[in-house]
C-alpha cells in the first residue's frame, strides 16, 4: 500500500499544472462520453455522469496518479444487449455488481496477471489504441458531413499544439487550441460541428438512486454475465493503461489498489445513474505529455467535466469539434510507438508477429480483451516452441556394453516430450539403463507420463532402469504423479 507521505505528494507535487491539464482533459472527455453513451444505447447524460464520478473517485482511491478513468467504449459495447433487452435499470445494477467483482479481484491480489503480458503485447496494445483513437476522429473528417473549413481548423489546431510550446509551456497547448478555435468560430461565425451537435448535455447534478430491479435470483442470473465481462475487460484495460503510464513516467504504482479503486468507482457510479468505465490511454496521454502526473489532474478532470456540462453547458456546447479532433490526433501520434516499426526488421520474428497480431485483433474487433488474449496466447506458443528447441538428450554406452546412460538437458514439458521419447532406442536391450536428469527440470503431467513410458518400455525389454539427478521440484512432481514404480504398472503398459 502507498505511504501517507507519498500519497500527500501525489496531491501537492504540481497543483497548478495538474489543474490546467485536468481542464483540458475534461473538455476532451465530453464528446467521448457522449459517444460511448450512444454506443451503449442510453442517454448522453449517463456517460457524462459516469465519467465525472469515475474520474473523481479513482483520483482519490485509485492506484495510478495521473491516470484518467471514465466511461469507455470497451465497457459500453458489452452493455448493448442488456440495455436493449432489459433497460437502463438493469444496466445500473450490472454496473454496481461489476464494481463489487472488481473490488473482490483487488482484495484477492489478481493484479499479478499483468506479469504474463509480454512487451510485444504491450506495444501492440499501445499501437492499436493509437489507431483506434485516430479512427474515432474520422467521422468528424468525413467529406460528406464537413466542409474544407473543418480541415483548415484541424490543421490550425495541430499547428498550435506543436508550435505553442516553443513559446511557453506554462499553459498546455491543447487548452490554447480550444480557446483560440472557439473564439475564432464565435467571432467569425464559422459553421462547423460543435460539441452541442453530439447530444444534449445534462442540466442537473446527479442524484443518488437505487437501481429499480427486483432483488431476485432471476435478476442476478440476468446481470451477472454482463457484470463479469465488464469487470474483467475493464480491469484488463485499466491495468494495461496503468502499466503504460508507469513506463512513461518511470514511476511505480499499485495494481491491486487500482483494482479496488476501479471497483469502488464503478459501484458508486451505478448509484448515480452512470455506466461502468475503466482506465483510458488517450486522456492520460494529455497528462503525461504535459508533464502532469498528480492526482489533482484526474480529480479536476472529473469535477470540471460536471461543471462544464451542468453550469456552462451553453458555452461548452459551442466548442468546435475540429479543436477536439486536433487534440485527439495529437494524442494518437504521441501514443503510437513509432520505434516499433523500425524494430520489425531487428526484433525476433516471433516478437513482431505477436505485436502485429495484437494490433490486428484489437483494431478488427475493437475489443481489448480479444486482442490481448491473442497476443498472450501467441507469446506462450512461441515461448514454448523456443524452450523446446533448447532441449536435448545425449546417450553414452559403457565400455563393456552393459550400461546405457541417457543425459537429459533442458526443460521437459509438453512441448519437448516428443523429442524426449525419440531420443531413446527401445530396441537396444542393455542390462542397465540410467536416465540422468540432473541438468533438466520436469514441469508437468505430460513430462511425467513420458518419463513413465520410457522407464516401462525399457523394463518390458528386461533392462534395469534407474533415474538419477532429480532436483527437489522435479522429484516432488514425479513422486506424486509417476506410476512406473507402482504395482502393476508394467502390466498396464503391456495391456495398452
Amino acid at each position: 500500500m502507498i505511504s501517507l507521505a507519498s500519497y500527500r505528494r501525489q496531491w501537492t507535487g504540481n497543483i497548478r499544472g495538474d489543474l490546467l491539464s485536468g481542464l483540458v482533459v475534461a473538455l476532451a472527455l465530453i464528446p467521448e462520453a457522449i459517444a460511448f453513451s450512444i454506443i451503449a444505447g442510453v442517454d448522453p447524460k449517463v456517460g457524462l455522469y459516469a465519467s465525472f464520478s469515475i474520474a473523481v473517485i479513482t483520483a482519490i482511491v485509485g492506484g495510478r496518479p495521473g491516470m484518467i478513468s471514465a466511461a469507455t467504449a470497451a465497457t459500453a459495447v458489452l452493455m448493448v444487449t442488456l440495455v436493449r433487452d432489459h433497460g437502463l435499470q438493469y444496466l445500473l445494477a450490472a454496473t454496481v455488481l461489476a464494481g463489487l467483482l472488481q473490488i473482490g479481484m483487488g482484495v484477492l491480489k489478481l493484479g499479478f496477471v499483468m506479469r504474463f503480458v509480454s512487451k510485444s503485447v504491450m506495444t501492440g496494445f499501445v499501437n492499436a489504441l493509437a489507431i483506434l483513437i485516430f479512427m474515432a476522429q474520422l467521422p468528424e473528417l468525413d467529406p460528406a458531413r464537413v466542409t474544407w473549413l473543418t480541415y483548415a481548423m484541424v490543421a490550425g489546431g495541430l499547428a498550435i499544439i506543436y508550435l505553442f510550446p516553443r513559446l511557453t509551456r506554462a499553459v498546455p497547448s491543447p487548452l490554447v487550441t480550444i480557446v483560440v478555435m472557439t473564439a475564432l468560430c464565435l467571432g467569425f461565425g464559422w459553421d462547423v460541428r460543435t460539441v452541442g451537435d453530439m447530444g444534449a448535455l445534462p442540466d442537473t447534478l446527479p442524484v443518488f438512486l437505487l437501481p429499480q430491479v427486483p432483488l431476485t435470483l432471476e435478476t442476478l442470473t440476468i446481470i451477472f454475465p454482463y457484470a463479469l465481462a465488464v469487470a474483467v475487460v475493464g480491469l484488463l484495460e485499466s491495468l494495461m493503461t496503468q502499466q503504460i503510464v508507469d513506463e512513461l513516467t518511470d514511476t511505480p504504482s499499485d495494481r491491486n489498489q487500482e483494482c479496488v479503486g476501479q471497483g469502488v468507482a464503478n459501484s458508486l457510479t451505478g448509484f448515480i445513474g452512470g455506466i461502468a468505465g475503466c482506465g483510458i490511454i488517450g486522456q492520460p496521454g494529455i497528462n503525461v505529455k504535459s508533464g502532469r502526473r498528480g492526482r489533482p489532474s484526474t480529480f479536476t478532470a472529473g469535477v470540471m467535466l460536471l461543471i462544464f456540462c451542468v453550469g456552462l453547458g451553453d458555452w461548452v456546447s459551442r466548442i468546435p469539434m475540429p479543436a477536439l479532433v486536433a487534440i485527439m490526433i495529437m494524442v494518437s501520434i504521441g501514443t503510437f510507438s513509432w520505434s516499433s516499426i523500425r524494430a520489425l526488421w531487428t526484433h525476433p520474428k516471433s516478437s513482431s508477429i505477436v505485436m502485429l497480431a495484437t494490433v490486428a485483433a484489437v483494431v478488427w474487433t475493437h475489443n481489448l480483451a480479444i486482442g490481448v488474449l491473442t497476443g498472450v496466447l501467441l507469446s506462450g506458443l512461441f515461448f514454448a516452441a523456443k524452450i523446446a528447441q533448447l532441449f536435448r538428450v545425449s546417450a553414452d554406452l559403457s565400455a563393456d556394453g552393459r550400461v546405457r546412460t541417457y543425459v537429459v538437458e533442458g526443460q521437459l514439458f509438453y512441448g519437448s516430450v516428443e523429442d524426449f521419447m525419440a531420443a531413446f532406442d527401445f530396441r537396444e536391450v542393455p542390462e542397465r539403463v540410467v536416465i540422468d536428469v540432473s541438468r533438466a527440470h520436469i514441469w508437468d503431467i505430460s513430462s511425467v507420463a513420458a518419463l513413465d513410458m520410457a522407464v516401462l518400455k525399457f523394463r518390458r525389454e528386461g533392462a534395469e532402469v534407474k533415474i538419477i539427478g532429480l532436483n527437489e521440484a522435479s522429484e516432488t512432481i514425479v513422486d506424486r504423479l509417476a506410476i512406473h514404480d507402482k504395482p502393476g504398472a508394467l502390466d498396464k503398459l503391456t495391456a495398452h
